[in-house]
């Protein structure tokens, strides 16, 4: 992780509703992608936690913008992982009088965007 470096900005959305797993899902397929991208495809993603994610981006954009006066069009996802936070632990009643626990996991996102300095030839489709 290169978080001094100069042309970065990081934006994290503490405890998160959802397991570290099933966001990943999601940080996999933005990772790498420029940043109006990245927005797009969460916004046509059909998982629930999609929605956190996709606040978590804008305001890695809006820092970018608003504090460090980056050019959003070149802004790309350099970093998005997320961790494990707290754990709610609740008990489900089962028969014969028996408990089975229940876990109800939170997560720790972090986006960290970057700026491309050198503007790269990019493919955003085929045109035929």
């Amino acid at each position: 992780m290169e978080n001094n470096n100069k042309n970065t900005v990081k934006a994290v959305n503490r405890n998160v509703r959802s397991s570290p797993r099933k966001i990943n899902i999601l940080l996999k397929n933005i990772r790498g992608k420029k940043a109006d991208i990245a927005i797009r495809d969460l916004s046509f993603a059909s998982k629930r936690i999609a929605f956190e994610i996709k606040k978590t981006l804008q305001s890695a954009i809006a820092n970018a913008e608003n504090n460090n006066q980056y050019d959003i069009d070149k802004l790309y996802v350099k970093e998005a992982y997320v961790g494990k936070s707290l754990v709610l632990k609740r008990f489900r009643p089962r028969a014969k009088g028996r408990a089975s626990p229940i876990k109800k996991p939170y997560s720790n996102l972090t986006i960290i965007l970057s700026e491309n300095i050198y503007q790269k030839k990019e493919l955003h489709g085929t045109k035929s």
